[in-house]
């Protein structure tokens, strides 16, 4: 978004008070920073803005695959706030980094049910509310910095230390950034996708990951039991998120179509095929049938099927379901994913695989660059990998293949998970593929965003435990200091300062603002955050 400058905005305020003042008594100067603090009007407009950043991104991702984006998945504002204010302090600049707002989480962390896993059971406005909540910590980290820049400015006594404020204040970057939120399958039919759809982008949501699983049977993607729909149905719920976009004005708007096909061996309903080679034609094939013989024919109730011109019956499950013929999921995956950009007018996919094997996924990637050439994807760095473990397993059967190792000189299967293990040349080696992971699997496989779908979820955890077990410890005290006070403030961590941080300042700022000299100010000579004023 273009926003007005701070010269800009002062020339039309003056135009209306000359004298430098409202007759209230207001300064100009401190409208005008009431004006730059609201970063966005509304969410809606963060939409649309949001929508062409990660525009931009994808167009700057496909003249070089090394401009990939990344994302943390954050349960709270707050989350989001501090990662955004980090990613700000490592480059300077937040270009290139999301939020993504996991379904997960939601259901785990954000509904008022309790902990419960992720099987869309939260409730639908959990995860608009979270989407808005996201958005207003983001601004609040936006007004906090700005009226920061504004206390410069009211302690200039020069023509030039003025000028370098206003610099300042008009070179300031947003810590808004667009949000990857996930809608499940939906919440329901079509038309629930699309008015939930409609709620999520008018908290903020500029993308939208939507997974082909059956709404009302789904599963975790990395747990087992995953259900399909046909991709014609599935089809009908990226039209229906489009449609919302398109409603609300916000005519770039990314959704990302996510396959489960790769772990899914289930399917709902055996679609109704029109001609040959049509899109229930091609997810038909893959049904595992029987033969129709004396010894198992047809009885009443069952269905049939032509195929190869005979008919066959498809098995199926007590609940009713339909078994997919094993081993078939990449051929699925692939096809899912071609129907979902060149039907469904999906702009990126999400392949939920088992492993993160960088030749798997991009030799998918190939296959769907054969339709598509242009095809990218969003990756998930998930959690529910044994990173460690998967990766030294496969150095270890790329080392044995090359003639590189014996059998013997590193154990298989979960053994190679051991601290001995650190320092060896596979321990190494493993770390190594680690931190070159992302790069690679975007330049190889067409990954134009990286996430981790449940990071702070984990950290959360940790860091608590952490924190636990020295204070009610041996440590007592010293654990909070050596564990977190210390480290935010050797590493420049403005949370250090929780009144600040919560906007102690603006509440002062404001004060001055109505009140002058009689405001009643926090921020004085006795408030303790003046302990840890920068050195």
């Amino acid at each position: 978004m273009s926003r007005k400058t701070f010269s800009e905005i002062h020339a039309e305020v003056s135009s209306r008070y000359p004298s430098g003042r409202t007759p209230g008594g207001v300064s100009v100067d401190d409208i005008v920073q009431l004006r730059l603090q609201n970063t966005y009007d509304t969410h809606l407009d963060i939409a649309r803005d949001m929508a062409g950043v990660m525009r931009a991104d994808m167009a700057a991702y496909d003249a070089d695959a090394a401009q990939f984006t990344q994302s943390l998945g954050c349960w709270s504002g707050f989350h989001a706030q501090q990662m955004i204010k980090a990613v700000k302090r490592l480059r300077g600049t937040a270009r290139g980094t999301y939020v993504y707002l996991s379904g997960w989480m939601v259901a785990g962390l954000r509904n008022r049910w309790g902990h419960l896993p992720d099987q869309s059971m939260h409730e639908k406005t959990a995860v608009a509310d979270l989407i808005q909540e996201i958005y207003v910590s983001l601004r609040q980290a936006d007004e906090v910095a700005i009226n920061d820049l504004f206390k410069d400015l009211k302690a200039a006594r020069t023509e030039a230390e003025r000028a370098k404020a206003i610099a300042a204040i008009d070179g300031f970057e947003t810590h808004v950034v667009p949000i990857i939120a996930d809608i499940d399958a939906g919440f329901g039919n079509e038309h629930a996708t699309y008015l939930l759809a409609k709620e999520l982008i008018k908290a903020g949501a500029c993308c939208l990951q939507i997974e082909n699983q059956v709404s009302d049977a789904k599963q975790c993607g990395h747990q087992d039991g995953k259900v399909t729909v046909p991709r014609e149905d599935f089809i009908e719920k990226l039209r229906a998120c489009r449609l919302a976009f398109e409603e609300l004005g916000v005519d770039d708007g990314v959704i990302v179509a996510r396959t489960d096909s790769l772990g899914a061996g289930l399917t709902q309903k055996v679609p109704v095929s029109q001609r040959p080679g049509d899109l229930a034609s091609d997810y038909i094939k893959w049904l595992k049938v029987e033969p129709i013989t004396e010894a198992n024919p047809i009885r009443e109730g069952e269905l049939a099927l032509l195929k190869d011109g005979q008919f066959v019956k498809p098995a199926r499950l007590p609940n009713g379901l339909f078994p997919f013929q094993e081993n078939t999921g990449r051929q699925r995956v692939i096809e899912d994913c071609i129907a979902s950009l060149t039907q469904g007018g999906a702009d990126l996919l999400w392949i939920e695989t088992d492993t993160p094997n960088v030749d798997e996924i991009a030799g998918m990637v190939a296959e769907i660059r054969k339709a598509v050439p242009n095809a990218k994807l969003t990756y998930n760095n998930s959690p529910s990998f044994n990173w460690t473990l998967n990766l030294r397993k496969q150095v270890r059967a790329q080392w044995l293949a090359e003639g590189r190792i014996g059998e013997a000189d590193y154990p298989d299967g979960n053994e190679l998970m051991k601290p001995d293990f650190d320092a060896t040349d596979l321990g190494r080696e493993a770390d190594a593929r680690l931190q070159r992971f992302q790069t690679d699997i975007s330049a190889r496989a067409g990954v134009f965003h990286n996430l981790i779908t449940l990071p702070t979820f984990h950290l959360t955890a940790k860091s608590v435990d952490e924190l636990s077990h020295g204070y009610f410890g041996e440590e007592k005290m010293l654990a909070y200091v050596k564990t977190v006070q210390r480290q935010e403030i050797r590493r420049g961590i403005s949370a250090v300062k929780h009144q600040h941080e919560v906007g102690s300042d603006l509440g002062d700022s404001f004060k001055e603002m109505v009140a002058g000299e009689r405001a009643l100010k926090a921020g004085g000579h006795a408030n303790t955050m003046n302990q840890f004023a920068a050195e």
